[in-house]
């Protein structure tokens, strides 16, 4: 039994944080868990900006209503659930990710919630469980699947080292060098290729 499990930011969809700091003109929003592999603290850095500039839920889903899956994304999905099973593990946020979902035919996704006031003030962040990723792995793997994992970012790591096979999918260059033994892509075909030689 084998189910994938696949990022969902930079691997299907561009980076929400990346959109939103274009939308609003805050260049401290760009970074991403490609430059910051502690996730706490980086939302942390995130919600502090937003409070700032007196920004919340309300304008954040209004740049992720005009995001686009990235080009093949759809397709690929499509023929990747057509001969197995597969899970979108994100550390993005259900308030986040669920417009999304729709643009990709629903998948099934597991990412996290966030704390919002009767206002629209982003207040706080729920993890669904330390090291979400590499939990969620570890426990398909306890009951029975065995798991190809592929992802972009640091905390794509565990679950792609922990996984039968993984591959890093449109990361960046110095990830790349410093994981020379994970197999790398930049096409969906080449990554569908690589999930099938797996199975």
């Amino acid at each position: 039994m084998n189910i994938v499990c696949l990022d969902m930011e930079g691997v299907l969809v561009p980076e929400i944080w990346i959109a939103f700091s274009e939308a609003s003109g805050i260049p401290e929003l760009r970074r991403t868990t490609r430059d910051e592999p502690d996730y706490n603290k980086l939302m942390n850095f995130r919600l502090g900006i937003l409070k700032e500039h007196k920004l919340g839920l309300k304008e954040i889903q209004a740049t992720i209503a005009k995001i686009e899956p990235l080009e093949g994304a759809k397709e690929f999905l499509d023929e990747l659930r057509s001969f197995t099973q597969v899970l979108i593990l994100s550390d993005t946020f259900e308030q986040f990710a669920m417009p999304l979902m729709k643009k990709l035919g629903y998948p099934t996704i597991f990412c996290n919630s966030l704390e919002v006031a009767p206002d629209g003030e982003i207040t706080g962040f729920k993890m669904r469980c330390e090291k979400s990723k590499l939990t969620t792995v570890k426990a398909l793997q306890s009951i029975g699947y065995e798991t190809i994992a592929s992802g972009d970012s640091f905390n794509d790591l565990g679950m792609i080292q922990a996984s039968k096979a993984g591959f890093l999918f449109k990361s960046t260059e110095k990830i790349k060098a410093d994981y020379p033994d994970i197999p790398a892509f930049e096409e969906f075909g080449d990554l569908l290729d690589a999930i099938k030689r797996s199975l």
